[in-house]
């Protein structure tokens, strides 16, 4: 590229600048391109300063940590001026949101295409979020849990409704799971999530896969709800995985059912409830399905609720329990439905609330990034991004 001639500098030209310690009146020179038409300002590189928001990636980056942090716009806004005297409005604190939110999922996007195009190539690599020695690596089991959940858009269907699929997945590995009394924690969990189609999505779960050390573990596991797409997915991903019915969600099913069938009586429906589950934990699922079937549910009672002979019957591969837990498989309690409060719902289902479809993209990118333990990249991806912008 051609160096900018002295006719094409403007000296001595000011900005002001937002830091998280007030704004900075910077002066600076500025050249100009005529070839490539792009200004090319003096010293930016220095100061961090983020391309188009006029503000250090300092400052950018806490802007974005609190807004996907609380509820909404304005109670970032509120809490930036009372913890940090941050005057700043709504729409300011939207647009920067929405710039990091962008940045990051177009680079989320483009390493998933990769590993997704060359698996050989992606799997070569040594994990991101394990550094332990592959020996020990081969030892461990890949869990992978997917789930979907509705936010409200401001684009409608052919049916008028606005509400569209958020899709949520989440990584782990056998040795981040701890058992704490009675229940059990995730740790070094990786989530990634996508408004849209199947087909981009599934890309975004691989690559989270391999991240984890697919290719390196001895078996891989996936946990979902029932959903045809999940297992779909998991048949072209992870051909050789062990597909497990979410038990959390199965027994949710069952007691959805026994209310059903006992309206007025939640000691009956209990008591029924715990049994089905019971004999479907055992391996005893032929009990189950006749027990269903001695209590059938009159056609408008069955509109409001689940088949629940037909959902056990299609997903009889996956509910053998017993087994599972012989073998020392996690079988789900709730993970993906808890990631999806935390993830999702936490910041993109409060009252009020409708999006457009990037704006819920930006967003959700960024609490599964914070919900993941890894915000520190932003900081990396912001000084990245502005370097490479001063040097054209």
């Amino acid at each position: 590229m051609r160096k900018p001639t002295k006719k094409n500098c403007k000296t001595e030209q000011s900005i002001r600048i937002r830091t998280p310690f007030g704004d900075l009146v910077y002066v600076r020179n500025v050249d100009y391109c005529k070839i490539c038409k792009k200004t090319f300002p003096q010293g930016d590189e220095e100061l961090k300063i983020c391309d188009n928001i006029r503000a250090t990636d300092d400052f950018v980056e806490i802007v974005s940590y609190v807004a996907q942090m609380v509820p909404s716009y304005g109670n970032a806004s509120d809490l930036l001026l009372k913890t940090m005297n941050i005057d700043i409005t709504e729409s300011q604190i939207k647009k920067i949101t929405d710039y990091v939110g962008s940045l990051l999922h177009k680079g989320q996007m483009e390493k998933a295409e990769a590993s997704y195009n060359r698996p050989d190539v992606a799997m070569n690599i040594i994990p991101e979020r394990d550094y332990r020695p592959v020996h020990k690596m081969s030892e461990l089991t890949l869990y992978i849990s997917m789930d979907g959940s509705c936010v409200n858009t401001r684009i409608q269907d052919e049916n008028g409704s606005t509400w569209k699929e958020m899709k949520l997945g989440m990584t782990f590995l056998s040795s981040d799971i701890v058992k704490r009394g009675k229940t059990v924690h995730i740790e070094n969990k990786e989530y990634v999530a996508y408004l849209g189609s199947v087909s981009e999505f599934r890309k975004l779960v691989f690559d989270s896969a391999v991240n984890a050390g697919y290719g390196k573990v001895k078996k891989v596991v996936v946990i979902g709800d029932g959903a045809a797409w999940i297992w779909n997915m998991c048949e072209e991903l992870f051909p050789d995985a062990v597909c497990i019915l979410d038990l959390y969600h199965l027994k949710e099913k069952i007691y959805d059912y026994g209310k059903a069938i006992f309206p007025n009586d939640s000691k009956k429906y209990t008591q029924w409830s715990e049994q089905v589950s019971w004999y479907i934990e055992t391996d005893q699922v032929k009990k189950a399905l006749k027990k269903i079937k001695d209590n059938p549910l009159f056609d408008k009672v069955l509109e409001k609720n689940i088949n629940l002979h037909g959902y056990i019957t299609n997903n009889l591969s996956r509910i053998n329990y017993l087994d599972y837990r012989n073998k020392g498989y996690y079988v789900g309690s709730g993970m993906i439905e808890s990631g999806n409060k935390v993830v999702v719902q936490k910041r993109l289902k409060q009252a009020g609330q409708r999006w457009s479809k990037d704006g819920a993209q930006n967003m959700v990118s960024l609490r599964a990034l914070y919900e993941s333990g890894n915000w520190g990249n932003i900081i990396s991806m912001l000084h990245a991004r502005s370097n490479a912008s001063v040097a054209g």
